[in-house]
């Protein structure tokens, strides 16, 4: 197959669209790149307006590609998939040779991918551990055994070497079915659920319209995978007299641990979390019901709010049953305080 690029200057490609060109620009130029380039960091380059369409960026991924369209694209400078260590501050809850427990704060991501090379919580950790990481696999790297969605806060454990890593993630793989595994989480969410203690099972696969997301799928669905939240209400905020509340302050317990759990469970049930803008961009309008200053406390939270409040799990060399607990993060607590008005 001949190169469809022309060389331009410095480190850019000239490509033309010829008259079979069709669909999506972000998936016609990862098409044209092959394996250089994954479809997500195509998209970040065109987000970034790395790539011109006759002479003028084009920042819509999803724009129509026509014949004879003439793309211009700036290629990104290589980027280097060995994690390095990086001086980043981190809230340490405990540490010995084996396990480091952290409470992770908004905006940090976990583990180092395409387009967060540098920055994440294991970049931090590799800074702060040094030698006293014995590596995972044969590399000088944490063992990362459960994530955090980005803007989520909360407490998380980290193995330092080959056997912690194995122990830790054998229990997060058992969801604590037969050891002492647990994890509880804090959420606002919108309105109030009708049962006031409950529990929400509800298979969760990808989205059907976009591979970011996940969704409530059938039992039967090839992709389904077992989730299992149970929540309590623990305070209802602007509750009237039919006992409906604009708010609530919920807390899940994970019976399973699936990615975004929480957040799609909450809006299956047609209460999403406070914030969210994936699960629960529908529900921003709500916000205009709400006195002052909470109105405007709403409207500025741009994360979903959520906090991973308690983790206990068994030492993987003791034995021992290790718990930990992290209060709400201020921007929560400030929250709630302004909803309690």
């Amino acid at each position: 197959m001949s190169d469809p690029f022309k060389e331009a200057a410095d480190n850019r490609k000239v490509l033309t669209a010829d008259e079979s060109a069709e669909g999506r620009l972000d998936a016609w130029l990862t098409a044209q790149f092959g394996k250089e380039f994954s479809r997500n960091r195509i998209q970040a380059m065109i987000k970034e307006g790395a790539v011109l369409l006759n002479g003028e960026a084009v920042t819509d991924a999803k724009r129509k590609v026509r014949p004879s369209d003439t793309y211009e694209i700036t290629l990104p400078e290589p980027e280097d998939p060995t994690p390095q260590g990086e001086d980043i501050p981190l809230d340490v809850l405990y540490e010995d040779e084996d396990i480091i427990v952290i409470a992770k704060p908004a905006g940090l991501v976990v583990h180092p991918a395409a387009g967060n090379w540098t920055g994440t919580l294991v970049n931090a950790l590799i800074h702060h551990c040094g030698d006293s990481l014995s590596g995972i696999g044969g590399v000088r790297r944490p063992g990362i055994v459960h994530r955090l969605d980005k803007d989520t806060t909360g407490v998380m454990v980290v193995a330092k070497n080959d056997v912690a890593h194995r122990h830790l993630s054998l229990q997060f793989a058992d969801h604590g079915r037969t050891t002492s595994l647990e994890r509880a989480y804090q959420a606002i969410v919108w309105g109030r659920p009708r049962q006031l203690i409950g529990t929400i099972d509800a298979p969760l696969g990808r989205s059907s319209t976009d591979r970011t997301r996940r969704a409530v799928k059938r039992p039967t669905s090839q992709d389904a995978d077992e989730a299992i939240t149970h929540y309590e209400v623990l305070e209802r905020f602007h509750e009237g007299p039919d006992a409906t509340a604009l708010a609530s302050l919920v807390d899940c317990h994970l019976e399973t641990g699936r990615t975004h759990q929480i957040r799609v469970h909450m809006a299956h049930i047609g209460h999403p979390l406070l914030g969210d803008a994936v699960y629960g961009g529908g529900f921003k309008t709500k916000a205009n019901l709400l006195p002052e200053p909470a109105k405007q406390l709403v409207n500025r939270f741009t994360r979903q709010a959520l906090h991973a409040y308690m983790l206990q799990f068994e030492h993987p060399r003791t034995g021992e049953v290790m718990h930990f607990e992290a209060p709400l993060p201020g921007d929560m607590e400030e929250l709630v305080e302004a909803l309690r008005v």
